[in-house]
């Protein structure tokens, strides 16, 4: 890159996340000068000649300059050498495991991990000859044990969904490498603003940005990004070649979205705190699962590895499954709805909700267990809405 590429480039000329979060990758519009990447919604290009691509440009299922822009964000978001924007989480998820395993070869999941997630291993995977087996990943020993000859993938969620369970990923990657395997990391539930994988040595990120990236519950996408420049090559083929990518609509909608992560997630972390903290010390909870209270076992490493702690907070509550799901029916202002990393705060229950496929496996999730999307309202009312349920 020459000294004047450099100069429009905004990701060489500033490294604070706020500012690569709205600036990279979305220089204004040579043509026009609009601020904000334009949505070309256009399935196919002009060439200038046979094979003659303006700006590399063909079709848009390989590349689309909305996805690009997307895609060239988020590779800067999670200090990676490139990042892919898919349909959905699970999509990403289903090309990362179609580039790089083969029938026969294992993986490592975790005991709690996104129920699609499971199921997408276990139920599709496995038909094609895929071995998984299941360990604490916040264990060492235990994912040592799980280990296999021809284990390719561990596969980490930290903060894990739904019990938030926290996995020292510096550690994991140093275990993974060792068996010849590489490292994923789920980074949905703590968005690149609050963990960096792939700095702490994981080979992939994976996330939903449906979730707190969009954070408007408005858009369906997922993404991988990477930090080796061979895998990136592999992912970007088998993208391509399955199809199911991001559309310029909803990589827009993203973008969108990514310019206020960060003040968003202070935010969630924030209105987090004060809910956990509130739900610790009520009569009808009987345990919390946050990991920024100091009694939750991953809080040191949780710590260690992110900027603060995130918007999801789970808990248990006397009087069993019944009990649980009476309290999401009283609930108000958590609407009662699945997925999470919105705006609006949202209630469920994992157990016949967003886990049900997980039911009678060694991922199974308590009936008395509940999972709060924590919003960015006014922490009192969210407070006093949580109150009222739990009465």
């Amino acid at each position: 890159m020459t000294d004047q590429e450099s100069q429009h480039d905004p990701s060489r000329r500033f490294e604070s996340f706020e500012t690569l979060a709205i600036h990279a990758g979305q220089e204004p519009d040579a043509l026009t000068g609009a601020v904000v990447p334009p949505i070309y919604q256009v399935s196919t290009y002009k060439q200038d000649g046979v094979g003659g691509l303006r700006g590399g440009y063909e079709y848009s299922r390989s590349a689309n300059p909305t996805r690009t822009a997307l895609e060239e964000n988020l590779a800067a978001l999670e200090g990676g050498r490139r990042g892919l924007a898919f349909a959905s989480g699970l999509a990403a998820e289903d090309c990362l495991l179609r580039t790089l395993l083969v029938p026969g070869d294992h993986v490592v999941i975790p005991n709690d991990a996104y129920g699609g997630t499971f199921r997408l291993i276990s139920k599709v995977a496995e038909r094609w000859g895929v071995e998984w087996s299941v360990a604490d990943t916040s264990d060492a020993a235990a994912v040592r044990a799980a280990l296999r000859p021809r284990t390719k993938l561990v596969w980490v969620e930290t903060p894990s969904n739904p019990l938030l369970g926290i996995t020292d990923i510096a550690a994991m990657a140093d275990i993974a490498r060792t068996a010849g395997a590489r490292l994923v990391v789920d980074n949905t539930f703590a968005s690149p603003y609050l963990q960096q994988p792939l700095a702490l040595g994981a080979d992939v990120v994976v996330h939903s940005t449906t979730k707190y990236m969009g954070g408007h519950s408005d858009v369906i996408g997922g993404a991988l990004v990477v930090g080796d420049a061979g895998l990136a090559d592999e992912l970007a083929f088998h993208q391509n070649a399955m199809g199911a990518v991001a559309g310029p609509f909803d990589a827009w909608l993203v973008l969108r979205g990514i310019k206020t992560l960060a003040v968003r997630m202070d935010r969630h972390s924030a209105n987090a705190t004060r809910v956990a903290e509130l739900l610790a010390a009520h009569p009808k909870v009987t345990q919390v699962f946050y990991p920024g209270l100091p009694g939750h076992p991953g809080h040191e490493v949780a710590a260690k590895q992110m900027r603060a702690f995130g918007g999801m907070v789970s808990f248990r509550v006397a009087g069993g499954e019944e009990a649980a799901v009476a309290v999401c029916d009283r609930a108000e202002l958590f609407t009662l709805g699945e997925s999470l990393g919105g705006v609006e705060s949202l209630i469920e229950h994992p157990g016949r909700m967003t886990h049900a496929s997980a039911a009678g496996s060694a991922l199974e999730v308590p009936g008395d267990l509940i999972r709060l999307s924590v919003g960015i309202e006014a922490v009192d009312d969210l407070l006093a809405d949580l109150t009222r349920a739990l009465a």
